[in-house]
């Protein structure tokens, strides 16, 4: 294996190289890639099936995280094409000026550098991860969980080739093929060479790393999204967006943990919701007034409003009105994604402005605050950090800036 500190150094050097290329270069390659994949569908898949036999005893939520079904692959290819689809973040004028002097002020958009990914068993953040990277001018290192490693060497290999061709460095995706821990903390010491860490896992790895490491962490500890169905709302959309919100993959950093209901609405709204929920395997657990209208769901306990689940199970709390919802959010959530259900303007607006949240929803699905619902393509994730990016990371998020000022001969008084 490569030592980690030459992996860093190496991709230092393909990072000065990658910030002066085109974007119609950094796009091809992304083309490229998807290409390749479809030429190592086969290798790929059974890469995949060795991986998840090497390890017959993981959770079905995990093996669901790991595993590569067709649809998982076509989003791979898909988010790559998407990538190279968007418009060049790099060489953006965020803004610009002439001066009284005749001096010609700009600030322009430019990469960060050096990226680093640590994430656990989603392969699908291998290539989201280098579309991201490489479509904003990055070099990124990839540090996949070990129970994915043989996956990942397929889908390195091959994107690696795919930016040799498109005229990038090789260096420009690099993946550290190790299952040592240690190659970790090596990696966290390399702070004269990257730039940025971006952690996808449990609250335990993302903590570990931010408190390993001087490198700056993009970083959510938890996913704690609420849904509020206000007095107004319309039964049959508050059903199917809670259903959705909870069900379409309970396992996501994005899927709704606790539901919110006026009490208002909670008789007219609650029995057939709780009804559709437990169709779809959910298990309930409600406050005391949802209990005396659901006799039979299991009572919430104070840890319950600070759980995120990532399982098919649901907390519900009836509260007196929008001011109590957003009371509660304040006190529980973690500042991820929350929405409001509701038929009247002001009171969505006035949602919008109270929840401090990196999303908020208005009747949509909780599910879909992710990069290709907002038109971003690819995201390596999102962030619940305040700075510098907030909500999903895509191309845009991993470029910083620098002033370039034009003269012809000014001096400072």
């Amino acid at each position: 294996m490569i030592p980690v500190a030459t992996i860093a150094q190496q991709a230092r050097n393909a990072a000065r190289i990658l910030a002066a290329t085109s974007g119609a270069m950094r796009g091809d390659a992304l083309n490229r890639m998807a290409a390749k994949l479809a030429g190592c569908r086969d290798e790929l898949m059974a890469a995949n099936a060795a991986d998840l036999a090497a390890v017959p005893d993981l959770s079905e939520a995990f093996q669901k995280r790991l595993r590569i079904t067709g649809k998982v692959f076509d989003y791979m290819q898909n988010r790559l094409r998407e990538a190279a689809a968007l418009p060049d973040p790099v060489g953006r004028v965020l803004e610009g000026r002439t001066m009284p002097s005749g001096l010609q002020v700009r600030r322009i958009a430019i990469p960060i550098g050096v990226i680093a990914m640590i994430y656990e068993a989603r392969p699908n953040v291998t290539t989201d991860a280098a579309a991201v990277a490489i479509k904003s001018g990055n070099a990124v290192i990839l540090k996949g969980g070990s129970e994915s490693l043989r996956t990942n060497r397929v889908l390195a290999r091959a994107m690696r080739e795919a930016a040799c061709e498109a005229g990038l460095p090789a260096d420009t995706v690099q993946l550290i093929d190790s299952t040592d821990r240690s190659a970790v903390t090596e990696l966290l010491q390399q702070d004269s060479c990257i730039d940025l860490i971006i952690p996808r896992g449990g609250k335990s790895l993302i903590r570990a790393i931010a408190e390993g490491t001087r490198i700056p962490v993009l970083k959510h500890y938890d996913g704690i999204c609420h849904q509020y169905i206000a007095a107004d709302a319309d039964t049959a959309m508050a059903i199917d967006l809670t259903v959705n919100s909870k069900c379409q993959r309970v396992e996501v950093c994005n899927a709704l943990e606790t539901l919110l209901i006026d009490q208002a609405s909670a008789h007219r709204i609650l029995p057939p919701l709780a009804a559709a929920l437990r169709d779809h395997g959910v298990e309930l657990r409600g406050c005391e007034e949802c209990r005396a209208i659901i006799p039979d769901m299991l009572p919430a306990t104070d840890d319950d409003w600070d759980a995120e689940y990532l399982a098919p199970i649901l907390a519900i709390r009836i509260v007196q009105d929008i001011d109590e919802a957003m009371d509660h959010i304040a006190r529980h959530g973690s500042g991820h994604t929350d929405g409001i259900i509701t038929a009247s303007l002001p009171l969505a607006e006035r949602f919008i402005a109270g929840v401090d949240s990196a999303s908020v929803l208005v009747n949509a699905s909780t599910r879909l605050s992710g990069g290709g619902d907002y038109g971003m393509g690819a995201v390596v994730g999102i962030s619940t950090d305040r700075l510098h990016a907030r909500g999903p990371v895509g191309p845009q998020e991993l470029c910083t800036s620098k002033w370039v000022a034009i003269g012809n001969g000014q001096l400072r008084q």
